[in-house]
């Protein structure tokens, strides 16, 4: 059983999409970041950056005690190794997913996490702001477009924990300025995951 500690942000969601996916079990353990719960010292023993998600393996590889992680990149590269599920064991395939989830972790969460804060959230509205962080978030969106356009996945032909890592972040799109139509393979991505059964039983249990 992995204990998450979870909210329901983009980078919560890609913890319950991967165990949805893979069926693995997993008890979800809410946590009200808006009233402070992340900063509350049981937590902080699991991930000392007060961040969600994070996860308990009760039952690791090793046949250890209880193992805890934090940081969304390095939980979804965890379970893909425990399962072996979702991340290729070729060494050009896992290379290739491992970078395009680098990718997200470095640039398309941060930069669109930016832009919504700054167009949504700020209580003072500065221009420079919104629109650096527009313009980046739509460079990005380009970049994903353009490596769609070649490969059914992000990282090829299958789906992997880059896909994962990447499509919770892109449910917010309208709220970030993008239009999809602009980006007709993202487009054509967004709604083939979408529509996957594991993605619709996680933004449920997430959700509910």
């Amino acid at each position: 059983m992995i204990d998450v500690y979870y909210a329901p942000t983009p980078n919560g969601h890609k913890i319950t999409l991967f165990l949805e996916e893979t069926g693995l079990p997993y008890q979800l353990h809410r946590l009200d970041i808006s009233a402070g719960a992340q900063f509350k010292p049981a937590f902080l023993a699991i991930a000392p950056n007060n961040k969600i998600p994070a996860i308990v393996d009760n039952q690791p590889a090793d046949g250890g005690v209880p193992f805890s992680l934090f940081e969304s990149g390095a939980i979804l590269l965890y379970l893909a190794d425990k399962t072996g599920q979702l991340l290729s064991h070729d060494l050009r395939e896992r290379h290739t997913t491992l970078q395009w989830l680098f990718w997200q972790m470095a640039g398309f969460g941060p930069m669109l996490g930016q832009n919504h804060h700054f167009s949504q959230y700020a209580p003072e509205k500065f221009p420079y702001a919104i629109n650096r962080y527009r313009t980046e978030t739509a460079r990005l969106y380009g970049v994903l477009d353009k490596q769609l356009q070649e490969n059914r996945y992000i990282a090829g032909e299958q789906y992997s924990i880059a896909d994962i890592a990447t499509y919770p972040w892109a449910v917010s799109h309208e709220k970030q300025n993008i239009s999809l139509a602009d980006y007709p393979s993202v487009q054509r991505w967004f709604n083939e995951i979408q529509t996957r059964p594991a993605v619709e039983r996680a933004w449920r249990r997430a959700n509910g």
